[in-house]
């Protein structure tokens, strides 16, 4: 299975894809782990893309598809993959189009923007483990106070409300439309947000046949 998530920020996209990854044993490809794993190992890409963050600058389209081209040709891939996180745009998926890069189906997570800005200004993360809280959904056993650790709960910059609306609006801008995209082509498959994640993990599973 060859999988794209869609979905907003917030939509729960990297919880699902950690669950995917296991029920179908195939690897997560989370643009952000890759190309810190490139940089770290020093490959010709992602070397490339150092020097763009280095110099506090976007990297360019060009070396994210290099970068994950590169690691959809490990043997780990073989079988299929699940990517998060990329494309985030049409001109990328036209990108990952020219590499051969193929696809089976591409689900998009669909949640409202009143329940994402609900979600993620909930989040509570801890200063020392990083382990994460949700106010409503996870709370820790002590306000503010982190249950593994003791460490000090924070909400996250990315996380406050006026953040989250600003993120949104670029995902609609800049990668809503890759639904149309992948819609024209067949591949995809939208599913509504359930109560539960459990619930949206069955409804992934039936929307792909499993």
């Amino acid at each position: 299975m060859k999988l794209i998530l869609l979905g907003a920020p917030g939509a729960g996209k990297g919880t699902q894809a950690a669950i995917l990854s296991e029920k179908l044993s195939i690897p997560t490809i989370s643009t952000g782990n890759i190309l810190r794993a490139a940089v770290k190992n020093g490959t010709p890409v992602g070397l490339k893309a150092k020097s763009y963050m280095d110099a506090g600058q976007l990297v360019p389209d060009e070396v994210i598809i290099g970068i994950v081209a590169e690691r959809l040709a490990q043997p780990d891939c073989a079988k299929g993959f699940i990517l998060d996180g990329v494309p985030r745009t049409i001109a990328q998926a036209e990108a990952l189009d020219q590499e051969g890069v193929q696809f089976d189906a591409v689900v998009d997570i669909e949640v409202d923007d009143a329940v994402i800005e609900q979600r993620m200004s909930g989040r509570r993360a801890c200063t020392n483990c990083g382990a994460t809280y949700h106010v409503v959904a996870a709370p820790p056993k002590a306000p503010g106070v982190c249950d593994v650790c003791g460490g000090e709960l924070i909400q996250r910059p990315d996380d406050k409300p006026e953040t989250v609306r600003s993120r949104l609006k670029v995902y609609h801008v800049e990668t809503e439309p890759l639904r149309g995209f992948y819609a024209r082509r067949g591949l995809l498959k939208t599913v509504e947000n359930q109560q539960t994640i459990e619930d949206t993990t069955k409804a992934i599973l039936s929307a792909l046949g499993l």
